[in-house]
């Protein structure tokens, strides 16, 4: 696991009676990016919600950066973490969402601030520093004061990895970031995940953007049905899919 960020070995997630994923196993290495693709209901997005363990698991392992998440193993034996522990691992990985989910009393620059303030206990003046600098990393500078509503999707999108950013994360999640933006904004937020991907920051980004993971992924895998039924490198598949479930469904996305 030296040269893995994450490590997902065997994975299984059941949901009542249906099992959602199927002992799913992936190796991210670090400074990598690696595209999750797959029909609407394949286990993608709930495959990364188990890497920061907002879902549990009901089989198998996860590590991240070498660390095994939500446990600790003593003797043979896995024992939960309390939670204060698992919130100190989730705090090194930063998860954009589909909605943005900011927080509409706060402007842009008070909304990055507010992770370092309030979990890591930053000063203030520190933070506000930091948080113009990522805005301005994100591209959205002169909108500092600016509330959400006053905001495109797109924009409030940007704000959303940055606040994420302003974690300092070891690695970062993407569940479908661009999914309810409409078309025209859909471009200034993949061009922030680019650029982040380009720095080196390891991520794993669900996405029906296959545009993005030709041009920015160094892995894709394709989920169906809670498996993985093909994953390589993303020219690759893309313009050779091996099997033919992978070929039913790139020729109705592309």
């Amino acid at each position: 696991m030296a040269t893995s960020m994450v490590k997902i070995e065997s994975v299984r997630k059941r949901f009542g009676p249906l099992e959602v994923l199927k002992g799913v196993s992936l190796d991210v290495p670090a400074g990598s990016v690696v595209c999750v693709v797959g029909p609407s209901g394949s286990g993608k997005s709930t495959l990364l919600r188990c890497v920061n363990r907002l879902e549990t698991i009901d089989a198998g392992r996860v590590w991240v950066d070498g660390e095994l998440m939500g446990f600790t193993e003593k003797d043979g034996k896995l024992h939960l973490l309390r939670p204060d522990e698992l919130c100190r691992q989730r705090q090194e990985i930063g998860m954009v969402f589909q909605r943005f989910h900011l927080f509409p009393h706060m402007t842009a620059l008070e909304n990055v601030m507010e992770g370092p303030c309030t979990v890591k206990r930053v000063p203030k003046a520190q933070a506000a520093t930091q948080a113009m600098a990522l805005l301005e990393r994100v591209g959205l500078a002169d909108r500092a004061g600016h509330y959400p509503r006053q905001l495109s999707g797109g924009q409030q999108q940007r704000v959303a990895i940055a606040r994420s950013l302003a974690m300092n994360p070891k690695l970062m999640l993407f569940d479908e970031p661009t999914s309810a933006l409409d078309p025209e904004l859909v471009q200034e937020v993949l061009q922030v995940m680019r650029d982040l991907a380009a720095s080196g920051m390891t991520m794993i980004v669900v996405t029906h953007e296959m545009g993005f993971a030709r041009e920015a992924g160094d892995h894709l895998v394709f989920i169906d049905d809670g498996v993985i039924v093909e994953e390589g490198p993303p020219r690759e598949v893309l313009a050779r899919p091996r099997h033919e479930r992978t070929r039913a469904f790139l020729g109705q996305v592309l």
